[in-house]
Order: C-alpha cells, then sequence, then structure tokens
C-alpha cells in the first residue's frame, strides 16, 4: 500500500490499483498550496462527515476524476444533487469492492453539509482484503467504541487518528485508541492546519516511544509505504 498526504485529514491510498481519496480539503488549507490537485486523480473519495475541512474540494476532484463517493446515505445523497455519483452506506455496514471490504465504524463528533443540510453521523472506515487492513478514524473523541475493531477487521497494518486535539482527540488520547485498536504504526492527521490544532511533534513522538508505538507525523506531499 502507497499513503500520500494533502494536508490535514486528506490521504489517498493506493490499494489493488485503486485510488482512495479520504476527506479532501486541499483548496482551502493554505499549508497544502503546493499540492497540485489536477494530479490527483481518485477512484473513490471516502467522506467522513459534512464539514468543509473534510469534503471541501470533493465536487471538484470527483468532477475531474469521475471518482465515486462512498459515505453515509444522507451525505451521498446530497453529493447525488450536485450530479454526482455514489455508494450510499451507514454504521456498521459494509461492502465488497473491486480493492476489498470497506466498513463504515462510529466516530463521536459533529457533522452538517456547508448548506446546513443534515450531514448524519460521522463515521470511521476500516478497509481490509487477504492482504492488507488499515482504520481511518475520520475527526473523533477517543471512543470505547474502537475495542471493537479488532473484532470486526483483520489486524490493522496502520491507522490514520486525529491528534490535534480541541476538535477532536489529542494524541494522548490517541496512544490509548492505539492500545484499543490494538495497532502499534500510527498515521497522525488534524494537525497543525490552525492555530488550535498546532502541536509539538517532539513531544508526540516521544510520548508514542513511550508507550511502545510508533507514530509517522506526515508532511505534506510525502508518501509512504505499508
Amino acid at each position: 500500500m502507497k499513503l500520500s498526504y494533502y494536508g490535514h485529514s486528506c490521504f489517498e491510498v493506493e490499494l489493488k490499483g485503486k485510488r482512495l481519496l479520504f476527506d479532501p480539503f486541499i483548496s482551502g488549507n493554505q499549508k497544502a498550496s503546493q499540492v497540485a490537485m489536477n494530479h490527483i486523480k481518485p477512484d473513490y473519495i471516502l467522506i467522513s462527515h459534512g464539514h468543509g475541512d473534510h469534503m471541501a474540494d470533493a465536487i471538484t476532484l470527483a468532477n475531474a476524476s469521475k471518482a465515486q463517493i462512498i459515505s453515509t446515505y444522507e451525505i451521498v445523497s446530497w453529493f447525488e444533487s450536485k450530479g454526482l455519483s455514489g455508494i450510499p452506506m451507514n454504521t456498521g455496514g459494509k461492502k465488497e469492492f473491486e480493492f476489498g471490504w470497506v466498513k463504515l465504524v462510529n466516530a463521536v463528533h459533529s457533522s452538517v453539509l456547508p448548506d446546513g443540510t443534515y450531514g448524519a453521523n460521522p463515521v470511521g472506515f476500516c478497509i481490509y482484503n487477504k492482504d492488507h487492513s488499515f482504520y481511518y478514524a475520520g475527526d473523533t473523541a477517543l471512543t470505547m467504541d474502537m475495542q471493537l475493531i479488532p473484532r470486526l477487521c483483520p489486524p490493522l497494518d496502520f491507522a490514520i487518528l486525529p491528534i490535534g486535539d480541541h476538535f477532536t482527540m489529542g494524541y494522548e488520547d490517541a496512544i490509548i485508541a492505539a492500545d484499543f485498536i490494538q495497532c502499534k504504526h500510527i498515521v497522525g492527521c488534524h494537525f497543525n492546519t490552525f492555530p488550535p490544532i498546532e502541536i509539538d511533534a517532539p513531544k508526540v513522538r516521544s510520548a508514542f516511544e513511550a508507550a511502545g508505538k510508533h507514530i509517522i507525523i506526515p508532511e505534506i506531499n510525502n508518501h509512504y509505504t505499508f
């Protein structure tokens, strides 16, 4: 698997020849000004909830690449009203795709679409096939439901967890989450984009190391292999 980071909580994962883009927020993110959006050609766009900092560029990217939206029923319906194509799902459900399974899991946050439309309950995504498995948490607080993930999905190669605090869990809670999901390889997200979510990267790395875990604090436009 190849993981590319485009800032905030926007990642692209290449899995079995398909490109999965998560929570696209690029054009409105000053930290991601060097990202060439015209080079991003996803097959699927997965959206965890309706906040603008997680789906602002979904329409532009989906129109350019003909990508399908994977999200909750309400969010997919909203995108379909804009002329896009999608696969509506909901929390607890799973569906098999050519790259593997997608299972929607609980996230504790809020959600509303940019025009004020109800954005459904936020979700995270477990993606897996016979060779690979990973968890994208989306925006979430630490929740006991995370303890279900090792029972629902194969052992995780890595997990993408928020670490910026203030609007989501911080790095201390992310360490507990890593225990709950039984995953030692964590990729941080939802940090440094705005002043309230700026982090002390050395402090975060030291805390994870002390807990016997490895964290990647990704750099924008960098690529990582799992």
